[in-house]
């Protein structure tokens, strides 16, 4: 049975908390919890789409290797995020591979659970088009992010998602290993760490896996400066 605070947690995924009350009660009373270790397997990319997954605790990634073996970060996934959605629901198989990039907690909700749901309860259906409307709105993100930043800008928005605070100074701790970042602002290691030497005339520092950052909004305001300039970068 979910403790009162792990369905706290799923209930913030979109794809529950665009469900009925009852609907999403009777599927996370069928669902089971996962304990996972760092560097795990979750799924293979190929492999049959049973279940559909809500991160409890820790960091997800999702990636694809290409022909040539080199590993293409596709999404990195926290607590209260879901993922394996559309693929689950067209009995289709995961077009990715999902990893464990922390010791982490999944709740495995059955796919064909929430199909037979669906069935009986067609208004289900639009808690899956916003759940898959929020991984497409994700991706967009990321395109543009690819297109229209900077590599230092990039990285300076990945840092602002984890200030606990929206103004003033504060610190963070970089939550996995430097080179997934880099995998998922699509750039290498090196570039990563010229980034983050760029990064201090924004008043960032970084040390081992802590960043202190100087002032929120200053650095907010180098991620929003002229994105014509940071076009002009990317050409």
């Amino acid at each position: 049975m979910l403790s009162r605070e792990d369905q706290e947690i799923a209930r913030r995924a979109v794809l529950i908390d665009s469900m009925p009350a009852d609907v999403a009660d009777f599927l996370l009373r069928q669902a089971n919890v996962q304990a996972r270790e760092r560097g795990s397997s979750i799924f293979l990319q190929g492999e049959p789409a049973h279940n559909v997954y809500i991160v409890l605790s820790g960091w997800v990634k999702l990636y694809r290797i290409a022909p040539n073996g080199a590993e293409a970060v596709v999404g990195v996934f926290t607590k209260g995020r879901s993922f394996g959605e559309a693929v689950a629901f067209r009995n289709s198989v995961y077009p990715v591979a999902a990893e464990a990039v922390t010791d982490c907690r999944l709740l495995a909700v059955r796919a064909s659970s929430i199909l037979n749901m669906m069935e009986k309860r067609p208004e289900l259906c639009s808690a899956m088009l916003a759940a898959t409307f929020g991984h497409l709105h994700a991706l967009v993100t990321q395109v543009e992010q690819l297109k229209a930043q900077t590599g230092a800008q990039r990285v300076a928005e990945f840092l602002l998602d984890l200030c606990p605070v929206d103004e003033g100074a504060c610190a963070v701790t970089l939550p996995y290993e430097k080179v997934l970042i880099a995998g998922r602002l699509g750039m290498k290691p090196e570039s990563l760490s010229r980034a983050f030497a760029r990064l201090k005339e924004a008043g960032v520092t970084i040390s081992q896996n802590h960043a202190a950052i100087s002032d929120v909004e200053r650095l907010r305001t180098y991620v929003e400066q002229d994105r014509a300039a940071a076009w002009g970068h990317a050409l």
